[in-house]
């Protein structure tokens, strides 16, 4: 005996699908956890509800637990994303920019990935003009490398002209020597996020929630090697190749770039 009525048996069989308000939440609630990892689920809790949601603490402790973030706050890292360091930031410049081409703006973040037994990491890079991700990496740790694996892949990939904006937050990946001086190298202008505005990244923000909502919500992944080949695929051949993007009047990124943006 189970200990359920029957409604309650076939709701525990039938997993619940999310609406796109709970994934925003689960989303947000992420990347606080990665941000503040010494938070607990009530300092959690008052940081959602600066950024717009509003929701009770029993419910933020009950999804930290569902989702291992719990687990999460107790790791410590070598460097997390927290902006809470010494080295140098950049103005944003990218926010009253709307580019017209492809290499005028580069935008970059990090997300948090849960598999069955650990924790990875994805960076990734955009070009703001078409969506699309020029470079990407996922890693076990959030080390600067795995940011730095990711610019590398697009400037290989892109070979930019000098002048080129990449905008990040101030994640101290992004303001590492390694970073900064990489992007230095090729002639590249920094720009980073105001302070305490999430918002000003919005471009990667909305990637990172259609990358969450379209494939790591609807799959499992048993460990790193199939994270990586199943993140790979549905960012090379299915978000770039093949998702229809409102912003760029229902084309692909990689169509709209061929069109030189003409839809």
């Amino acid at each position: 005996m189970t200990g359920l009525n029957r409604a309650g048996f076939y709701r525990w069989r039938t997993p619940r699908l999310a609406s796109p308000v709970e994934i925003e939440l689960r989303d947000e609630m992420q990347k606080v956890a990665l941000q503040w990892p010494a938070y607990g689920y009530r300092r959690i809790t008052r940081e959602l509800g600066q950024r717009g949601f509003e929701v009770n603490h029993k419910r933020v402790l009950r999804m930290m637990r569902q989702d291992n973030l719990l687990c999460v706050r107790r790791r410590m890292f070598v460097v997390t994303t927290d902006s809470r360091h010494s080295l140098p930031v950049y103005p944003n410049l990218a926010r009253e920019m709307t580019p017209t081409a492809i290499n005028q703006l580069w935008v970059a973040d990090i997300t948090y990935i849960r598999l069955r037994v650990e924790f990875v990491y994805l960076a990734v890079i955009l070009d703001a003009f078409s969506r699309r991700v020029i470079g990407w990496a996922l890693g076990r740790t959030l080390e600067a490398e795995l940011a730095v694996t990711a610019l590398r892949m697009a400037l290989i990939e892109r070979q930019p002209p000098p002048g080129l904006i990449h905008h990040s937050d101030r994640g101290v990946q992004y303001a590492s020597t390694a970073y900064t001086e990489m992007l230095k190298q090729h002639s590249a202008v920094i720009s980073m996020s105001r302070k305490g505005n999430p918002y000003d990244n919005a471009a990667c923000e909305s990637f990172m929630k259609t990358l969450k909502q379209e494939e790591v919500y609807r799959n499992e992944y048993r460990d790193f090697y199939e994270a990586r080949a199943g993140i790979g695929e549905f960012l090379e051949r299915i978000y770039n190749q093949k998702r229809l993007h409102s912003a760029l009047g229902y084309v692909p990124p990689a169509d709209f770039e061929q069109n030189g943006g003409e839809t």
